[in-house]
């Protein structure tokens, strides 16, 4: 007999099933939980905030295909948590949520931190589940782990009493029929479907296939990239769909993707929702007639929004897209003649100009565009795209919606946003999640021929302040993450071009008056390299663009954490937008009044 605690035969249990990284915040009763995680070699990341750790652990589950885990303790800690719970849930990613609550005798008694968290978490997670015994704690971590990363990646839950974490147990005959969660099975499609599927992509005169991040979850780069070479057929990546087949491709849709939406009429969609990014797969953004080809390994999905149930196929894209590739044989889509295929070009050579056009503007304030492509020129030129060397972290709305198309990456799980939640906070999470999964001697995943990635943040100056705090974390632990913070001084933009205009509209707030700072406001040039320095790294401030293309070489060289605070034209007066939900609608009623305006004169 083998006697141990609780606290030890829970970290026994989660080596055994394959746990290598833990993220997450001690305190009473997880503690215990961690150090003998610790003691076992599994990796413990402590953050300073839960919320960012549950977010690390999203990510973690994305870049590496095997649930992250999150440790925290009960009450605040699951509320905390509770971002990454959804976080995991909209973007389809496995997390096993673990945390510490009162003790089974003193519930209902107004216990520390007492939280009945299987109430809360049961309608958002997959499921969730307090063991009923110190024995059977390790099957329950077994099934909720497998559960998670099941059909659908999600969250699983398990909530541990403090009485189960200190108690003594035989730990021989708790673990005996714990062992490594393998991957689950995998489904294709019907003969009939895939008869069907095939003779629509024919008979199309304007296929498009839409490549979400899915796809780079169901590691199906290899299947789609045949797809596309042998098939011949324009692709769309979305924002997170960016490498599956390289930017540099030149069926590339992405820099023409207004008309590429606007006129195709078959769309093969590979692991992607017809949400909001892909505005519903409605008119006037999409073709009317267009008619949509869901393949995803969830039945919810198929029909949903512009998609016809019938033409939906269920199945893991890494089976089905073959099947697909033999269903059209030696059929190729005919890129010679194709009037779709040249108005994609004139459009991409379009607005490829336009884009440099606006990048070569070396104004000061920088413009976002001009920083993108200082920074993008610098790094390409020490790290080239085809290497696959460098994993970037956007978000911010103009940062994110800007940058997607400045920075190319050739493979996939290299580029992370805000992603379906649109979610504010997650890029520090997201980047020590990245350091993790791909550096170390821990390390699980892998993307493109460099083993090592530099992990580039590209902040906004609201989306970084929700976790900056998470810097010193980095530097705890000795990542050396480059961040840029683009600094315009406010959410979305700035409301003042100058120190004194600012100071001005500061003094009008502080005495009350309705005309100083904005809801959107924030501090006037925040230094916000000072936390870099602070925490052991480096920081640099920049207005030009020698000094951005010096710190942007010196960080990515750099071993330590690194930040380049970017000052960048306010925006001021500009309207609040997120340019990838700006209407097609707005768009035409504009037209429309310029078009009355002009039959008036």
């Amino acid at each position: 007999m083998a006697l141990s605690t609780g606290a030890h035969l829970i970290a026994l249990g989660l080596r055994n099933i394959g746990v290598t990284h833990i993220f997450g915040i001690v305190g009473i009763p997880v503690v215990e939980v961690a150090e003998q995680a610790i003691n076992l070699g599994i990796r413990f990341i402590g953050f300073r905030n839960e919320q960012a750790a549950s977010y690390a652990a999203t990510a973690y589950g994305y870049l590496t295909g095997r649930p992250g885990v999150c440790l925290v303790v009960g009450g605040p800690g699951v509320l905390h948590a509770f971002a990454g719970v959804g976080n995991s849930s909209a973007n389809g990613w496995p997390l096993l949520l673990l945390a510490g609550s009162s003790e089974t005798h003193l519930v209902s008694k107004g216990a520390f931190q007492e939280l009945d968290a299987i109430s809360l978490l049961t309608p958002h997670t997959k499921l969730a589940l307090r063991p009923p015994s110190v024995e059977s704690i390790p099957n329950v971590i077994q099934d909720t782990y497998r559960l998670s990363s099941c059909g659908r990646p999600g969250t699983s839950f398990v909530d541990i009493p403090a009485d189960l974490i200190k108690e003594i147990v035989d730990e021989t005959e708790s673990l005996s029929s714990v062992t490594p969660v393998p991957n689950g099975p995998k489904g294709g499609a019907d003969e009939a479907a895939l008869f069907r599927t095939a003779q629509l992509i024919r008979t199309a005169k304007a296929p498009l296939v839409v490549i979400g991040k899915g796809s780079a979850y169901a590691r199906a780069e290899n299947v789609i990239r045949d797809l596309i070479e042998k098939s011949h057929l324009p692709f769309l990546p979305t924002p997170m769909g960016k490498g599956i087949v390289p930017d540099s491709h030149p069926l590339n849709a992405a820099s023409a993707r207004s008309t590429a939406l606007k006129e195709a009429d078959v769309v093969l969609v590979l692991g992607a929702r017809l949400n909001w990014i892909l505005h519903f797969g409605s008119a006037p953004k999409w073709n009317a007639c267009a008619q949509f080809i869901q393949v995803d390994i969830s039945p919810e999905e198929i029909g949903k929004n512009a998609g016809n149930a019938d033409l939906g196929i269920i199945g893991d894209l890494s089976v089905v897209v073959p099947q697909i590739i033999h269903a059209l044989g030696s059929w190729s889509y005919d890129t010679h003649t194709s009037h779709y295929l040249s108005h994609l070009n004139a459009a991409r050579r379009k607005n490829e100009d336009t884009a440099i056009h606006k990048a070569s503007s070396p104004s000061l304030p920088l413009t976002y565009a001009h920083a993108f492509r200082v920074i993008e020129r610098t790094l390409s030129g020490l790290s080239p795209p085809d290497t696959g060397g460098i994993v970037y972290i956007a978000e911010g709305a103009n940062t994110m919606d800007i940058s997607r198309s400045v920075f190319p990456v050739s493979y996939p799980r290299l580029r992370l946003d805000a992603g379906t939640y649109a979610t504010m906070g997650v890029g520090m999470g997201y980047a020590i999640a990245a350091h993790a999964a791909y550096n170390g001697s821990a390390a699980e995943a892998s993307s493109g021929p460099a083993l090592r990635k530099k992990i580039v943040c590209l902040e906004g100056d609201s989306a970084f302040g929700f976790s900056a705090m998470e810097v010193e974390t980095m530097a705890r632990y000795g990542m050396d993450i480059l961040i840029f913070v683009m600094n315009n001084g406010g959410v979305y933009h700035g409301d003042s071009d100058t120190a004194d205009e600012w100071l001005k509209m500061q003094q009008r707030t502080q005495e009350g008056g309705q005309d100083g700072l904005r809801s959107t406001s924030l501090g006037w040039e925040v230094r916000y390299e000072k936390i870099a320095e602070g925490c052991g790294g480096r920081g640099f401030l920049v207005r030009t663009s020698e000094e951005l293309e010096r710190a942007t070489g010196e960080g990515y060289k750099s071993g330590v954490v690194t930040i380049v605070n970017v000052i960048i034209e306010s925006g001021k007066g500009q309207k609040l937008e997120f340019g990838w939900q700006a209407s097609s609608g707005d768009k035409e009623k504009k037209k429309k009044k310029k078009t009355k305006r002009a039959s008036k004169l």
